[in-house]
């Protein structure tokens, strides 16, 4: 695997906006798919904010991590608001890649502790995230109705350093 992790650029927000198209899933999304044609970037996305993998020039993975709130006694906590790996890639490790690096992103922004948050149905995500250290804090019981049936948001941490 020859997969370079970089920081997305604008250039990025079609290939961006397909490979979220993509890798859309029930089990893990609250949001319906993006629709065709609807850029990546946008209102609360910037591209300072996402991390891409590639593999010979091609996207096949993005991280989003940011702060967690604007709060300047919340400033030592970042968050990762989005993670996604192109279908046919999965299995590969890249989603472990772009977890580890967007923990070191956080580690040098003066991050001392990174969050995310999964759905209680995403299994695989949950696996991933305790595979690479982090650790449940809390769960909103209920917290989203999806496909008929209530679904948990589970809140998740690693400390950084």
């Amino acid at each position: 695997m020859t997969v370079r992790v970089r920081q997305a650029r604008l250039t990025d927000d079609s290939a961006l906006a397909a490979l979220d198209r993509r890798s859309w899933s029930a089990v893990a999304e609250v949001a319906p798919p993006r629709e065709p044609g609807k850029p990546f970037f946008g209102t609360g996305q910037a591209p300072a904010d996402v991390l891409v993998a590639e593999d010979d020039g091609v996207l096949v993975g993005w991280i989003k991590v940011v702060p967690a709130t604007g709060l300047a006694s919340n400033a030592h906590v970042q968050q990762i608001q989005g993670l996604g790996v192109d279908p046919a890639r999965r299995g590969d490790g890249l989603g472990r890649v772009l977890l580890e690096a967007a923990v070191d992103v956080a580690a040098r922004r003066g991050t001392r502790k990174v969050t995310l948050r999964v759905l209680s149905t995403n299994t695989v995500a949950q696996r991933l995230y305790t595979s690479a250290g982090f650790a449940v804090e809390g769960i909103l019981i209920g917290e989203f109705r999806l496909q008929e049936a209530d679904v948990d948001d589970v809140l998740m941490a690693r400390w950084v350093g």
